[in-house]
């Protein structure tokens, strides 16, 4: 049977050790493509480059078979131009990640991982975010690894519903810890911001953006709970952002 082709991607760029471990696992699956940033875009979200050119360089990291290409653009900017000038048709899967760091509540909102896998699925291709709860760059990747090649596997066997990529999320425990996989919805966990006002030597007032992560939601069916208690989540995630449940109310009003 032919291999599946897969197109891999992150934002943390193409030489983080998420990527190369998401890689070395989709290798075991099917034909691999990757196009990555070549510097990282964590928080990009949804951003596309518009007002610059974009460059694109063949890169040998691992002595593999394996195609790669450093793009200077965006996580979107990635799957976008794979589509158009690399593979030149659809992939049959794309896969986003391992994110240094959850995605998971309204963090999906700011995520280039998760932006990259919802730009697939826009353009009709199954995909899936992946991410790790552990910012540092020497997180241990190991623990997940068969449950990346199972959520994969099942998603390319039985496809997604139209309009919904799959954000996965991974707590950092060991794989006896790990207790199962639960499907879940986004949790109703927002961030709490403060603008850390700074002076530079030159007497110049600067801001870095700091803040703390607030979880209002007390369910137990949420990605946030099930992390907490030693679950993978996966929420279903769509782009059509019409909040539906409005418009009957909308059309009460005088307009």
């Amino acid at each position: 049977m032919k291999k599946p082709l897969i197109l891999v991607t992150n934002d943390d760029g193409i030489t983080a050790p998420g990527i190369r471990t998401l890689i070395s696992i989709m290798k075991e699956i099917g034909q691999v493509i990757v196009v990555a940033p070549d510097s990282p875009q964590s928080a990009m979200g949804h951003a596309i480059t518009v007002n610059n050119t974009l460059f694109l360089e063949q890169v040998h990291i691992d002595k593999s078979d394996v195609k790669e290409f450093a793009c200077s653009g965006t996580p979107v900017d990635c799957v976008k131009i794979a589509i158009d000038q690399i593979i030149k048709a659809k992939p049959d899967i794309c896969v986003s990640g391992i994110n240094h760091g959850f995605n998971s509540a309204s963090n999906v909102i700011y995520s280039g991982t998760m932006s990259a896998a919802v730009e697939a699925g826009m353009s009709g291709i199954p995909a899936i975010g992946f991410s790790l709860g552990d910012f540092s760059w020497n997180a241990d990747f190991e623990p997940i690894k068969k449950f990346v090649k199972q959520i994969t596997q099942q998603t390319l066997k039985h496809g997604l519903p139209e309009g919904v990529v799959l954000n996965v999320n991974f707590p950092k425990l060991e794989e006896k810890e790990l207790k199962g996989i639960k499907v879940c919805r986004q949790a109703n966990a927002t961030w709490v911001e403060k603008f850390d006002e700074r002076t530079n030597p030159h007497g110049k007032k600067y801001y870095w953006l700091t803040g703390t992560f607030v979880n209002h939601d007390k369910g137990e069916d949420t990605d946030e709970w099930a992390l907490a208690n030693g679950y993978i989540s996966v929420v279903p995630v769509q782009y059509d952002l019409t909040a539906y449940h409005a418009m009957q109310q909308l059309n009460t009003w005088e307009l």
